[in-house]
């Protein structure tokens, strides 16, 4: 039962979820058709790419609560390049490279500094979110037109295609999974999180893997910014308070541990799922912004106490 819960835990999770959406025969009929099936894959691209950067963390034994500030300021920044009329790739690696930016701060100062995780990215939170507000003058950024725009739309909603946005995902979640089970780098994360201490002592250069892993986390919120500049086609520096624990959550529901060594990119890819269908499910069902508020935090509390559950059992 225990090896049970451990493997298919998220996808139980789901089925109750929608299980519980789908008890109201009203809200069933639309809640499970296919175009709010694709609503709702739209819903989860930030939160499962900000997953994926944050399952390399959480493995590793990190934490990192300045997503949110990140995506706000790498929409920001992609906004002002399109702004200057910078090519659509350009600006694709340009916010990339900024998230990047971010994540290379924070691994040298947790890294080489040794400082705590939850002290430095509660630090960069507030600096990127303020640069954010500074770059865009505390407005929003607005731009004719891009290429950028169809990525994450959903105009259509009954087009049996998905968006871009989505296979994007998709793809990355594929080549994070096989970069963790089948290369060194990857297993050396989980090693990292295992016990840093006798990673050292194996040969693993701890330093530079985790300073690495903070900067691919960095370039993966950078791309999650980018699809928040797509969906709302503009860049706010205010979008994104609180995606961190959605993110965040997703990944513990996903099996990963807050204790390290922990984690399966599968695993977080039904945890953003999970947390994407439960804020649809709350707008299907009529309930009100803080009723849906309060749910999440249920779910975050869940979340961890499954997590604490998990760790005690190891022990």
């Amino acid at each position: 039962m225990k090896n049970i819960l451990s493997k298919f835990g998220p996808f139980l999770g789901l089925l109750l979820v929608v299980g519980l959406f789908s008890i109201d025969s009203e809200v069933r009929e639309y809640f499970l058709s296919f175009a709010n099936f694709k609503i709702v894959l739209t819903q989860t691209v930030i939160v499962a790419i900000g997953a994926l950067g944050m399952t390399l963390i959480i493995i590793s034994g990190g934490i990192d609560l300045s997503v949110g500030s990140v995506i706000a300021f790498t929409s920001v920044v992609g906004a002002l390049l399109i702004q200057q009329e910078w090519p659509l790739v350009a600006v694709v690696l340009g916010v990339i490279a900024a998230g990047g930016l971010i994540g290379l701060f924070n691994g040298l100062a947790i890294a080489g500094l040794r400082v705590t995780p939850f002290i430095i990215t509660l630090g960069t939170l507030g600096i990127a979110r303020g640069v954010a507000k500074w770059l865009a003058n505390n407005e929003t950024v607005n731009y004719d037109t891009s290429p950028l725009n169809s990525w994450m739309t959903t105009l259509n909603p009954f087009d049996k295609t998905l968006p871009a946005g989505a296979w994007v995902a998709v793809g990355l979640a594929v080549l994070t999974a096989i970069m963790l089970r089948r290369t060194v780098f990857g297993r050396h994360i989980f090693a990292i999180g295992s016990n840093e201490a006798t990673a050292r002592l194996c040969g693993v250069a701890t330093v530079r893997n985790k300073i690495y892993i903070y900067v691919l986390a960095g370039c993966f919120f950078g791309l999650a910014g980018l699809m928040q500049l797509s969906r709302l086609r503009q860049g706010d520096p205010t979008v994104a308070i609180g995606v961190e624990l959605d993110i965040i959550a997703a990944v513990i529901i996903g099996g990963a541990s807050l204790h390290g060594g922990v984690g399966t990119v599968l695993g977080s890819m039904i945890g953003a799922l999970i947390m994407a269908v439960l804020r649809n499910g709350s707008q299907q069902m009529g309930w009100p912004t803080y009723f849906q508020e309060i749910i999440i935090g249920l779910v975050i509390i869940a979340a961890v106490f499954l997590d604490r559950l998990r760790q005690t059992r190891t022990n």
